[in-house]
């Protein structure tokens, strides 16, 4: 699930790309989408984008022109639009021609420009949602990243509250308090302080005061040996410090990685990829062509071109039944059957005649 970094990754995206770019036209939804339509017709307008916690906001900008009351009655759009974003499990933007859109681009802001270029809001799971004219959710704390100073304000003079009787685990997970902390953020965090993820959150944040003396100091750290079978002893650094602090910078670390390196913490170790393609990603990619079930693919595992050959084997089989059962009347005529008697009808459970009947009836025949 996209966190605080990614998002704001996705804001510098959309700034970088749509600078100087001149947008027109309605705001197109897909038609397989819940979310709500976004009522914003503009001849011009520009966007920009901005970030906070785990939502982004896009900001639509008419261009002003001369004929502002003419526009207005033609139904164009004449004031500033606030669309406000939240990723779900699988959101992000992209800007493309409008022949490379991508499949699941579920709102469409189009370029006034020849080839049109779209910026889209791709969402393969849909569970992302965005709201027309909308504000930052009140229910959200400060970002942990820009709002540094208010959102530790915030946690450190709400630690009363009820919410902090649970495992830290669970509340870095609250956005009320740490607005876009997610899964592997909280795990580098806890990872880095060496806290157990089950202890109570209040025991772990009583003690820091709601001002950050040591913001520009680089956290501490204690060196652990670490011996293996080897002979040679390597040096583990673990950091020791302020959870909340690592709150704010262990995200930007993120944002300043950009989102393309391998992150994480300590010695690589000797078996890091040289580059960034995942193994799993191969994987997929192999498993995708072994089900490629094309006609080719078909005829070579036994589909079609195989049918002719059980046909002539079931044929060939027939020929050769008829052949032994003409062979063995041609020995043995005798056994042919002689055919039923004319005017008798006989019932199934009806015993046959023995020879002992037919023979007698003959001799009654030449007695006469």
């Amino acid at each position: 699930m996209p966190e605080g970094p990614e998002l704001h990754l996705g804001s510098l995206y959309v700034n970088k790309m749509c600078a100087g770019v001149v947008f027109t036209g309605p705001v197109r939804k897909s038609e397989v989408s819940k979310s709500p339509d976004v009522p914003f017709t503009c001849e011009a307008y520009r966007i920009t984008a901005s970030s906070r916690g785990k939502e982004v906001k896009l900001r639509l900008t008419p261009m002003k022109s001369d004929d502002s009351k003419q526009r207005s009655k033609a139904g164009q759009a004449d004031q500033t639009m606030d669309v406000v974003f939240r990723f779900g499990m699988s959101g992000y933007f992209r800007f493309t021609s409008e022949d490379e859109l991508p499949k699941h681009s579920h709102l469409c802001f189009y370029s006034k420009e020849t080839p049109c270029r779209v910026l889209s809001f791709v969402d393969t799971r849909r569970f992302g949602s965005w709201q027309a004219n909308g504000t930052w959710q009140p229910d959200r704390g400060p970002c942990i990243m820009f709002e540094y100073e208010s959102f530790r304000k915030n946690v450190v003079t709400h630690l009363s509250d009820r919410a902090f009787d649970r495992p830290i685990c669970e509340v870095l997970l609250n956005q009320k308090y740490f607005n876009g902390i997610g899964n592997y953020l909280r795990a580098e965090i806890l990872f880095r302080l060496n806290i157990p993820p089950f202890v109570p959150a209040r025991s772990v944040l009583e003690g820091l005061e709601s001002e950050d003396l040591c913001e520009n100091e680089k956290p501490l750290k204690t060196e652990i040996k670490d011996e293996k079978t080897s002979d040679r002893v390597k040096t583990v650094k673990e950091e020791t410090g302020d959870l909340l602090r690592l709150c704010h910078t262990v995200p930007l670390e993120v944002v300043n990685q950009g989102g393309k390196e391998l992150w994480f913490n300590g010695d690589p170790g000797p078996m890091a990829p040289k580059d960034l393609k995942s193994p799993k990603a191969k994987k997929r990619a192999k498993k995708t062509e072994d089900h490629d079930y094309t006609d080719k693919k078909k005829g070579a595992k036994g589909g079609s071109k195989s049918t002719p050959k059980k046909k002539v084997v079931k044929q060939e089989t027939k020929t050769a039944k008829k052949e032994i059962e003409k062979s063995e009347e041609m020995v043995s005529p005798q056994k042919k059957k002689r055919p039923a008697a004319r005017g008798r009808k006989t019932s199934s459970a009806e015993p046959a005649a023995g020879p002992e009947k037919r023979s007698g009836r003959v001799t009654r025949q030449s007695s006469k």
